[in-house]
């Protein structure tokens, strides 16, 4: 056993080299991420579930995969719209509740036997 192999262990022939393996990866998997986000990709399948010959349930896959600027261009921009994505969804919930409140209020100011309640005080 020599001096270098002292303890059995010994660095890898790439360890220390500037271009690791490990970076290459890292880089090429980059490289795929920003092609992707900015050409955008479209993955679609269907799967379908029969017993004997009756269609049980079909769920129908439709992925896209895009920045939001390719998903602009492409046309597609609900989040844009949806209530629940957006800043003010905190008011409308705000809102939904008082108006909630208001309508119970009335419909017990309507309902009879709260009005014959009211007149026996």
């Amino acid at each position: 056993m020599t001096g270098s192999d002292a303890g059995g262990s010994r660095a890898p022939a790439w360890y220390g080299q500037q271009n690791t393996p490990a970076r290459q990866e890292g880089a090429n998997l980059a490289d795929i991420l920003e092609r992707v986000l900015d050409k955008g990709i479209v993955i679609a399948g269907d799967i379908q579930v029969n017993l004997l010959d009756i269609e049980l349930l079909t769920i129908k896959l439709r992925l896209v995969v895009a920045s939001v600027e390719r998903a602009r261009e492409m046309g597609i921009n609900w989040w844009e719209s949806d209530p629940t994505l957006s800043a003010g969804h905190r008011d409308l919930v705000e809102e939904n509740r008082r108006l909630r409140d208001e309508v119970r209020r009335l419909e017990d100011a309507a309902d009879p036997d709260a009005i014959e309640e009211q007149g026996s005080d």
